[in-house]
């Protein structure tokens, strides 16, 4: 998945080559699990296919299995959603944060996003560190829950706010990749997320 900028200040130079070899380096990957598939790939071939080292390679992904595991989404979401009205519903400042520019890059990287997240959920260790990721995510989503409520990330209603959130957040991409990625993915959040606001009314 590519890296995406989420500050509006501009890099500067030295940061810009360093986005640009996570970049490469990630793209080359992608392309090589596509061809040889996640497993037959070695960490010497995708630093050759990026026209780096190895050792540059582990100075960007500690792992392989980071390259699939690492992003910049969670990071983009919680700078959309601090840009939002503080006194927003939850529910409606995700979805509006959407329809800006990270809808745009879910659209704009729907084939890497969709080879990431079929590994994630069908190989063994990266599914094993991707609870780890998932657990990381709720955590990022209750200090924005916090933040914009007043209260604290331990309160065990934020806690489960954030937990709901990124629950749905997994079932629609797993129903997405499922379908091969057809459907727009922004448009399956606009239409399920509100089933929390609701208050799940079955």
């Amino acid at each position: 998945m590519t890296t995406h900028e989420t500050s509006a200040a501009p890099l500067g130079l030295r940061e810009r080559k360093k986005q640009q070899t996570r970049e490469r380096i990630r793209r080359e990957a992608y392309r090589l699990f596509a061809e040889h598939g996640y497993e037959a790939t070695t960490v010497d071939q995708i630093a050759e296919a990026a026209e780096v080292s190895p050792s540059t390679f582990f100075r960007y992904f500690p792992t392989k299995e980071d390259v699939v595991l690492q992003d910049e989404y969670d990071p983009a979401l919680a700078t959309a959603l601090r840009a939002r009205p503080a006194d927003e519903p939850l529910v409606d400042a995700i979805l509006n944060s959407l329809k800006g520019p990270l809808g745009a890059t879910l659209r704009q990287d729907r084939e890497d996003l969709l080879l990431r997240t079929r590994l994630a959920f069908d190989d063994p260790a990266i599914r094993a560190r991707n609870v780890a990721e998932q657990e990381r995510s709720e955590r990022a989503i209750a200090e924005i829950v916090a933040e914009r409520t007043g209260r604290d990330t331990a309160d065990l209603e934020v806690r489960c706010a954030a937990a709901a959130v990124i629950a749905v957040f997994t079932t629609l991409v797993r129903h997405w990749v499922e379908g091969d990625g057809k459907e727009d993915l922004a448009a399956l959040y606009e239409r399920h997320l509100p089933l929390l606001s609701r208050g799940l009314p079955f």
